[in-house]
């Protein structure tokens, strides 16, 4: 068994090597990555993504990013495609083609099938006299001297060099297309990062209840609404208008001082010109204020008039942080 410095220095070494063969990489990026991104934005049709082994993985994760980030694409098994997925591309589609040779022999026996198609095809190759390279439109060159592998034989710098390559061309083609952060989510409603963007207030504040005191409401009944609506605070509403809240912060306060309880009313113990949102406002926003004032509720307005509460417990439950 390797000592622990052994092990450590192991996987610095790794990823010294893979860093060093991107930046070579980077360095031979010209005009040919620039032809690409242009024809793959013109594309009318889908981007196919094929490859075989790790490649195919990679392939499979170029398509996940593409499809993400405004791109649509589809991915093709290369050894599958000569076994009837070649029905998955139409004559409009671009194809992509990776391989660390470019001279395994489903690649070798899929190309001049793609050629008769007509499709364009751009290889992603790490080597630059194989067939593949020889045969495709356009070639973006993933070569490295050599694997993190002490074998020089696990798929390794070279898969990496495969990844790095296909988030150049998502990211590019994301800003060819002027893809935003609201795009994002409308492809990622159900993670965190897409509530961030398209989650409302609203969405969650008609889930709670309406507490409402008026101003000369009871200290009794102020207590009985905040207790009974659960969300440790209520409105104070003067004639449909919103003039202050009580929370239960302010009852504790307000119990702190040495005075007749029992002629408290809510106008004697609400904040005044409290903070609020509005219902079509985003939660996030929401969040972002509760945390600058240090508070766990906020009053929403629809259109100036009170229209329920948010809760940091409901913004918590979305998971939105």
């Amino acid at each position: 068994m390797k000592s622990a410095q052994e092990i450590l220095q192991t996987g610095i070494e790794v990823i010294h090597n893979e860093c060093d063969q991107i930046i070579h990489i980077a360095e031979r990026l010209g005009n040919e990555f620039v032809d690409v991104v242009r024809l793959i934005y013109a594309c009318k049709g889908n981007v196919v993504i094929t490859g075989i082994g790790k490649s195919a993985i990679i392939a499979q994760k170029m398509v996940a990013t593409f499809n993400s980030t405004g791109t649509t694409a589809v991915f093709m098994h290369a050894a599958d495609a000569i076994h009837g997925d070649l029905g998955i591309i139409r004559e409009e589609d671009v194809i992509i083609l990776l391989s660390k040779s470019g001279e395994t022999p489903e690649i070798k026996v899929l190309l001049p099938l793609l050629r008769v198609r007509g499709n364009k095809m751009i290889a992603i190759v790490g080597k630059m006299d194989s067939y593949l390279a020889n045969t495709a439109d356009f070639v973006l060159d993933t070569t490295v001297d050599k694997e993190a592998c002490p074998n020089n034989l696990a798929p390794t710098t070279s898969t990496t060099a495969q990844l790095v390559m296909g988030d150049a061309l998502a990211v590019a083609l994301l800003e060819c297309r002027g893809f935003t952060a609201m795009d994002f989510a409308r492809f990622h409603p159900g993670g965190a990062l897409g509530k961030k963007m398209y989650l409302r207030v609203e969405d969650l504040s008609q889930k709670n209840e309406k507490p409402i005191v008026k101003p000369d409401d009871t200290l009794q009944q102020v207590i009985i609404e905040i207790s009974a609506k659960r969300l440790g605070a209520t409105a104070v509403i003067d004639h449909e208008e919103l003039i202050g809240v009580i929370t239960d912060g302010d009852l504790r306060r307000m119990l702190m001082k040495n005075v007749q309880i029992g002629n408290v009313l809510a106008r004697d113990i609400m904040t005044i010109k409290p903070k609020t949102i509005g219902h079509d406002s985003l939660v996030v926003d929401a969040l972002a204020l509760m945390r600058q004032f240090n508070i766990t509720q906020l009053p929403v307005l629809r259109h100036g008039n009170y229209d329920g509460v948010i809760h940091l417990h409901d913004i918590l439950k979305e998971g939105v942080f």
